[in-house]
């Protein structure tokens, strides 16, 4: 084949240090309009985005040259960045150190883009732990608990 194709959906969840709910309301829309354009530039776009206090999630389209760890490693500095300059209360701010990372199906899309979009009638009943223990369970990642959280 002379040409390289792929389409690789990725269903990414990552919390803030310590699970802190910092993510107010006010910060939330800009956060997943800057987050949505550091994707752009690396030619992976967003599907979804939203959050909650203690969290975001994105459903995004990784781009064939480059490798998920690069992406992630990219979105969450520029965006903790961008976010210490917003507030004088976040000029600490941080993201955990480690992410979920998911692939989607295409059949999936449109129910992940509905889970994303409903996250904060979610978390009325699921905490986020609760939630990546469900993302890990169900995908068959093992995991240890005590290296799960920081």
């Amino acid at each position: 084949m002379p040409q390289s194709l792929a389409k690789n959906l990725i269903h990414l969840v990552f919390s803030t240090k310590n699970r802190a709910p910092i993510l107010i309301d006010d910060i939330r829309s800009p956060l997943h309009a800057y987050t949505a354009t550091v994707f752009k530039n690396l030619n992976s776009p967003t599907l979804a985005i939203n959050s909650v206090e203690d969290h975001i999630h994105i459903l995004f389209m990784l781009h064939r040259t480059i490798p998920l760890s690069k992406a992630v490693e990219d979105i969450k500095k520029s965006s903790s960045k961008w976010l210490k300059t917003q507030s004088p209360a976040l000029t600490t701010f941080s993201w955990q150190t480690g992410y979920g990372a998911f692939s989607v199906s295409e059949s999936n899309v449109d129910a992940v883009k509905r889970y994303i979009a409903n996250q904060a009638d979610h978390h009325r009943k699921v905490s986020f732990q609760d939630e990546l223990r469900s993302f890990l369970t169900k995908h068959h990642i093992t995991f240890d608990e005590r290296y799960l959280w920081d």
